[in-house]
């Protein structure tokens, strides 16, 4: 689905869920002008053409036995296509691994990282290390405090 083709229901649509994806289609309806069955119909096509490519819940880290924050910059040795996809593989398995960038700039990737302790984050590391040898070497940054943690996506009202 292109950009173009979300119309201003989609858009409301999208910004409501991504606030709140547990509202009611009722109380989605409700906010938006449409009927519930309406809000249904377009939400399953959102989902069917990859607009909304997933549905989680957002967990209070304090809650759950307050996990660190790391923030890694990694660079590599070679930008060849099959060791960026592997690298990407390895990264995209790692559950500890929350997000992955590859960016510009003088590291290759910055990844946010959660584990429970240093050691742990360190562990991890060893391991990106060992399995990955065309990664050269990596930085890090410990997050001393959470001041914003979202994934939400600003959408346009229209072009």
């Amino acid at each position: 689905m292109a950009r173009s083709d979300l119309d201003a229901f989609d858009r409301k649509l999208l910004t409501l869920v991504q606030r709140d994806a547990g509202r009611t289609a009722d109380a989605l309806a409700e906010e938006v002008g449409l009927s519930p069955s309406s809000v249904l119909r377009r939400l399953k096509r959102l989902r069917d053409d990859g607009v909304i490519v997933a549905t989680a819940a957002v967990v209070d880290p304090l809650k759950v036995g307050k996990p660190n924050f790391f923030l890694a910059a990694l660079e590599i040795e070679r930008e060849r296509p099959e060791l960026i996809a592997r690298l990407r593989q390895w990264l995209a398995a790692e559950p500890w691994i929350q997000q992955v960038y590859y960016v510009t700039g003088t590291a290759d990737f910055v990844l946010v990282v959660v584990a429970p302790d240093v050691g742990a984050y360190d562990a991890l590391m060893s391991r990106l290390m060992g399995d990955n040898p065309n990664v050269r070497r990596f930085t890090t940054n410990v997050a001393l405090g959470v001041g914003k943690r979202s994934l939400f996506v600003p959408i346009d009202s229209a072009d």
